[in-house]
């Protein structure tokens, strides 16, 4: 019995000792994790917004990162348009939406950025819009057999200096670029020539056409874009004038023959 005491006894003392050594590293461990949340703190309470901001630009790509105030991110519209303004991309697009069947919203936007271009470069819009019909049907993916590419048919190996600064020549398939680049191309040539017939027959690459029927095809396009904006506006027709008791009261109340 002694004996087996003794040995109690010992295993008891080396457990104590035991857990005071795992009490005295749990205390440690939780004064060291206090230290760090303290000095995170300190860090954040002077770093924050910096460490944030870099953070964040490294997690998300550039193009998901809400524009700072006073930034206008590319695409977005730079001022609403004026209402007589709207009006006439409404016809147009309402036209080309129905002329070719796509989406009136895409072709809105189409119209709308064709008139921003256009003054930009001095460029008649409803040209652009034109030779866009002409060459792509509106089909932003269209591509010939030649290797002409997009909304305006731009061949990227004749044109890569201008579509270099819009990425490269991946870049002709988005529909604000290329019509961007193709009015860029069509005002060098009218600028050259002096002639929109000729420049018109460099830009399809056809100056042998005696007949200038690409010129034709473009110019009868922008005809009837300009009829549709000759149309007049069609307004509302006034509500029909509404009859008040007032007026019923001018006049004497006559009753039907069984209640006379």
């Amino acid at each position: 019995m002694r004996i087996g005491k003794l040995t109690l006894g010992g295993l008891g003392s080396i457990a104590a000792s035991r857990w005071g050594q795992w009490s005295r590293k749990a205390v440690s461990v939780l004064a060291l994790v206090a230290s760090v949340a303290a000095l995170a703190l300190l860090v954040e309470s002077q770093y924050g917004g910096l460490w944030f901001t870099q953070s964040a630009a490294r997690a998300w790509p550039q193009d998901t990162l809400p524009a700072a105030d006073g930034d206008t991110q590319a695409g977005d519209p730079v001022a609403a348009l004026a209402p007589d303004e709207e009006s006439r991309y409404r016809a147009l697009s309402e036209f080309v939406a129905r002329r070719y069947r796509v989406s009136q919203d895409a072709a809105f936007d189409l119209v709308t950025h064709a008139h921003r271009v256009g003054r930009q470069l001095q460029l008649d819009p409803l040209l652009i819009i034109a030779v866009i019909a002409v060459e792509s049907r509106f089909n932003p993916i269209a591509e010939s057999g030649a290797g002409a590419k997009g909304l305006m048919q731009i061949i990227p190996k004749y044109h890569g200096d201008k579509l270099e600064e819009f990425g490269g020549e991946q870049a002709v398939f988005d529909p604000e670029t290329n019509i961007q680049v193709g009015s860029k191309i069509l005002r060098e040539y009218l600028r050259h020539t002096g002639n929109l017939s000729v420049a018109l027959q460099m830009y399809a690459g056809a100056l042998g056409d005696s007949e200038d029927q690409y010129t034709r095809k473009v110019l009868n396009e922008r005809a009837r874009l300009q009829q549709v904006l000759s149309r007049p506006v069609e307004r509302p027709a006034q509500p029909a004038a509404v009859r008040t008791a007032s007026a019923h009261s001018r006049n004497s109340l006559v009753l039907p023959p069984e209640l006379d």
